[in-house]
């Protein structure tokens, strides 16, 4: 995750200086949905919260769910890499292609 996180900063310092970034192992109970869904995939792979209070910004990656998918390591950091750059793009509510001009490249 750090890996993906310093190929944005250079061109989004500012924007994610006060942003937290985090690895969990699953999404919570309350990520995950029981019933039909526009998409194909009812397991999220990371989120992005709002600065909220004296809660900061914060990016966080759902580790088991990623390796999951993930056919190998480079893979992993491809989909890690993907994963930040979307959640990344909600934070500060643009496209995931004009957070990483190359994020369309790899799809």
């Amino acid at each position: 995750m750090l890996d993906a996180v310093d190929r944005l900063r250079p061109r989004w310092e500012r924007q994610l200086s006060a942003v937290e970034f985090a690895v969990e192992e699953v999404p919570p109970l309350s990520e995950l949905d029981d019933g039909p869904r526009l998409t194909s995939d009812p397991i999220p792979l990371g989120r992005a919260d709002a600065a909220s209070g004296q809660n900061p910004a914060a990016v966080v990656v759902y580790r088991r769910p990623l390796e999951a998918r993930a056919r190998d390591r480079d893979t992993l950091g491809a989909m890690v890499h993907d994963t930040v750059v979307e959640q990344v793009a909600t934070l500060l509510g643009l496209s995931p292609e004009t957070v990483d001009p190359g994020y369309d490249d790899r799809r």
